[in-house]
């Protein structure tokens, strides 16, 4: 019996004690209004709910009375062994073997489906994360992003979402002016600008313009930046990705910002076209000459301006065009994770968003990502004054990177130690749970090799208590999804993997799937060799959602 079946027993029984009494109206009760929780105490029960005392002022009851009678009412239900009333109106709730067990061949069952669902399914979501600029490598702040930020669009679309991740390349600008003459700089063998770009990587991109183009030395200055420029943004971005790509990361749109600003056959930009719109909802006003956004009426610290007295645009111009072209693309909710040093852009964006008529609590979400540092970490020898994502993997492991980088809480500072990162010991979290998943792949072997099959399935006999406590937290692996999902934080998974693979452990040396000695296969090895797989399956799912990988052999 899993959660939801559970929950909606319990709401069959309470929904007449309710109605019964008359004192209250129960209309649009539902099963997720009573919710259940696991007992820390496992002598407690399997489940525990306080449905009593949630409802008892509203229906006019006593807490503890209408817990009795909720109770009394659960008892009849199949698959329920025992139903105690604890303290004030605790309800305590105790499965019997079969239908706690029979989770396990479910499991099995729905295979990599286990733990989707259904809490996110009519949201369209377009998440917003790394976008780095595309004039040099990615470095260890991107490395946070790009975990955390894949997690969350890995948890979300199993939790049903319509979800694009989404890179936005800042290619329009300065930067890029800054970025090809640095280039040039490099070509020509000169020092480079001291607004420029400098490191080793510069002069591997310049030795690659010269062989894309061998004539360059030829051109005029400003041809060779406009040229130098193009064919290096085209080889960093290219990087770019492929570090992604090895890091388990992957894009489904990479937005280029040039889109925002391109005039085509004459027609106004995406830009020009932002500020007609948010004229229109009544928030862009005009002031010596400028045009100006009045974000204060949604909270900004000031009003921004939008289009310089000289014609130019301002960022937050490209920011408006791009916010609204997500809008326009059909995505309602937009998730932007932004690093430390952006909290500027949270009062920004969400006054946008009031700006472009949405509601700025719904519409748009801001995540800020605290620093990380590693001991020990190296300056990039190509790039000289960072620490290089692509460094990180060859030093680490994308393995330990990730599931590091996700087991922690986006806003807080984090420091990982290597040493422990690098150890093949329970110390090193990912071992642990690695390890884990590969001792269920070296006990079904070893279970194949003597005869142990899953020909059988007799829920009834995963009684010891070891079992009881892998099964419970089992059937959690579907809600710790969607609330990880809901609150955008994958720690939750990677510490729900690490609690599972401990219970895991203590069933494995309490418990054997393998006869021993001239024992026969009996029904027991055989039932319990599916709970086996449904442990290795959940761990996997988990991993999966983390971007890590799931070993089979250790």
């Amino acid at each position: 019996m899993d959660p939801d079946v559970l929950s909606a027993a319990l709401l069959a029984v309470v929904t007449p004690l309710a109605e019964a009494r008359r004192e209250g109206s129960t209309e649009g009760l539902t099963a997720a209004d009573l919710p259940l929780e696991r007992p820390k105490n496992r002598d407690h029960g399997d489940w525990a709910s306080n449905a009593a005392m949630k409802l008892a002022k509203k229906v006019g009851a006593n807490p503890r009375e209408l817990a009795a009678e909720i109770a009394a009412g659960l008892e009849s239900v199949d698959g329920i062994a025992s139903v105690e009333v604890a303290g004030p109106g605790f309800i305590n709730i105790r499965l019997d073997a079969a239908a706690a067990g029979a989770l396990a061949k479910a499991i099995v069952e729905a295979g990599a489906a286990f733990g989707s669902n259904d809490s996110q399914r009519g949201t369209s979501i377009n998440l917003e994360f790394v976008s780095a600029n595309p004039t040099g490598p990615l470095h260890i702040g991107h490395t946070r992003w790009a975990a955390l930020g894949d997690s969350i669009a890995r948890l979300l679309l199993a939790s049903g979402a319509t979800l694009v991740r989404e890179f936005y390349i800042n290619d329009a600008g300065a930067q890029m002016e800054r970025f090809g003459r640095s280039v040039v700089a490099a070509v020509n063998d000169e020092a480079a600008p001291e607004d420029g770009y400098a490191g080793d990587y510069i002069r591997q991109l310049a030795a690659r313009v010269v062989e894309a183009r061998t004539d360059i030395a030829s051109l005029e200055r400003s041809e060779q930046i406009e040229l130098a420029t193009e064919l290096a943004y085209g080889f960093q971005l290219n990087e770019i990705m492929a570090s992604l790509e090895r890091f388990n990361v992957h894009f489904d749109v990479w937005f280029s910002e040039r889109v925002l600003h391109a005039r085509n056959d004459g027609a106004p930009s995406l830009v020009d076209e932002a500020v007609d719109r948010l004229r229109e909802q009544g928030h862009v006003f005009d002031d010596e000459g400028a045009v100006w956004v009045r974000t204060t009426d949604f909270g900004d610290d000031k009003d921004r301006v939008i289009r310089r007295s000289n014609g130019e645009y301002t960022y937050f111009a490209a920011d408006a065009a791009y916010y609204l072209n997500k809008g326009d693309r059909g995505f309602a909710h937009k998730i932007y994770l932004l690093g430390a040093d952006h909290h500027g852009y949270v009062h920004r964006l969400k006054a946008l968003a009031g700006a472009a008529g949405e509601d700025p609590e719904k519409n748009v979400e801001v995540l800020i990502g605290q620093l990380v540092s590693i001991n020990g970490a190296k300056l990039s020898k190509r790039a000289g004054n960072i620490i290089e994502l692509d460094d990180l993997q060859a030093w680490l492991g994308t393995d330990a990177l990730r599931y590091s980088l996700g087991r922690y809480p986006a806003d807080s500072p984090l420091t990982l130690d290597p040493e422990i990162l690098q150890k093949r010991t329970n110390d090193n979290p990912v071992f642990y749970v690695q390890y884990a998943h590969a001792r269920t792949h070296n006990v079904a072997r070893n279970a194949a090799s003597s005869g142990v099959d899953r020909s059988e399935f007799a829920p009834e006999l995963l009684d010891h208590e070891t079992e009881s406590a892998l099964l419970g937290a089992l059937q959690e692996f579907p809600r710790v999804v969607a609330f990880a999902a809901e609150v955008r934080e994958p720690h939750r998974v990677a510490r729900y993997l690490e609690e599972l693979a401990g219970l895991y452990h203590r069933w494995y040396d309490s418990c054997r799937v393998i006869p021993l000695g001239d024992e026969p296969v009996a029904s027991v090895h055989r039932t319990r060799l599916w709970l086996n797989d449904a442990t290795g399956q959940v761990l996997r799912n988990g991993l999966d959602l983390l971007g890590v990988s799931a070993p089979e052999r250790m």
